[in-house]
């Protein structure tokens, strides 16, 4: 799932003081809080993003490195139940001065990299048939001169002295409902247990560089607007050897000058002649795969509706294909010569039609009208 944007989960703006997304973030903590919300897997997942969220944007320094570069620009260190950080005497309150139970910050592993999203542009017939595609990605490898440490090359990390390269600080407060420990990131190393004495000039530190990666893509036939094509593995890499994000490559599709489409049906309009609606006719329809012939019953009407049955898309599932709708439209002749129009007076003088001849009225005589 691609991760959501920090001042979003924290319902503030980019231009939050610092004081602002303080007083968001307890809010938001003491509505989602587990204790207040057992056995609720939806609560418990937006109280881990709130806490994510506010670690990153109360530090000056890492709020600025996620304005410049997004969540590629911080250290993401998973926060679990007990990372509280100034709002600890709020929680205390919302739960009469105790805690019903204790919590215990057990040290995440690497974060898995995060996601990307590719918005991929078809032609109308690509998307109809399926098409093999080569995109060109920017997505974060590891550095190519660090080798993904972070660290200067030729030096080597350190375990963090503060929290003995565990990556936590954990702080023990007695109460009257018994001891409450407090587990935080350590504030020195920022969770990860390590220090970089001299980093990396060419990624400042982060083992990540942002390179350009080209990607095959195998594009089914049937794919509409708003479907989504998942490349598990394609995204951003891990950190310190955890699984790559995903890349999800987000579709849309051109317009076709003759064929539109409603899910997997499609519809065309075919202009037909007097003689042919009057008379019957063997016309041809145009479909995705040519022009069949179709025969036109006597007495068809303008915008008529036919369908030729399994002319549409293919289901992009593999299985079956849609149909196709065509309307006629009588084209009615105009500019006839003087033979022409007394022929078809002839034909309706034979078909007992009462036909009178429009007559033009003089200037004036139209201004009497408008008058009257």
């Amino acid at each position: 799932m691609t991760v959501r944007d920090y001042y979003e989960i924290l319902e503030v703006t980019k231009e939050a003081s610092l004081e602002e997304i303080k007083r968001s973030y307890r809010k938001l903590a003491k509505k989602y809080h587990p204790d207040l919300n057992p056995n609720n897997s939806e609560a418990e997942k937006k109280f881990k993003e709130i806490n994510e969220a506010y670690e990153v944007l109360s530090d000056e320094e890492k709020r600025a490195r996620y304005d410049r570069y997004g969540h590629d620009g911080v250290n993401q260190q998973g926060t679990d139940f007990g990372g509280f950080g100034d709002i600890f005497d709020d929680l205390f309150d919302i739960f009469g001065g105790g805690f019903s139970r204790g919590f215990n910050n057990k040290q995440r592993g690497p974060e898995r990299g995060t996601d990307l999203r590719y918005d991929l542009k078809l032609e109308f017939r690509e998307a109809v048939f399926g098409v093999q595609k080569e995109i060109s990605v920017k997505r974060m490898e590891e550095c190519s001169e660090c080798k993904g440490t972070g660290a200067k090359p030729g030096t080597s990390k350190t375990t963090c002295k503060k929290c003995k390269g565990t990556g936590e600080l954990r702080y023990n407060q007695q109460t009257p409902f018994g001891r409450f420990v407090r587990v935080m990131p350590c504030d020195e190393c920022n969770g990860s247990g390590e220090i970089i004495e001299e980093k990396c000039e060419h990624c400042h530190g982060t083992g990540k560089e942002l390179k350009s990666k080209k990607i095959k893509i195998d594009i089914p036939a049937g794919v509409d607007n708003g479907n989504v094509i998942t490349l598990r593995g394609e995204g951003n890499i891990g950190e310190k050897g955890a699984p790559r994000g995903d890349l999800y490559i987000y579709i849309s599709v051109k317009e076709d000058p003759l064929f539109k489409r409603e899910g997997n049906d499609l519809f065309v309009t075919i202009p037909i002649t007097f003689t042919e609606a009057t008379l019957g006719a063997e016309i041809e329809v145009p479909t995705l795969d040519g022009n069949e012939n179709y025969s036109l019953p006597e007495g068809t009407k303008s915008h008529s509706i036919f369908k030729l049955k399994n002319k549409g898309v293919p289901n992009v599932r593999g299985t079956g294909r849609g149909d196709l709708y065509f309307t006629v439209e009588i084209v009615i002749p105009t500019n006839l010569n003087e033979k022409q129009k007394k022929m078809l007076l002839e034909l309706s003088k034979e078909l007992g039609e009462k036909y009178s001849t429009p007559t033009k009225k003089k200037f004036f005589d139209k201004v009497k009208d408008a008058f009257h």
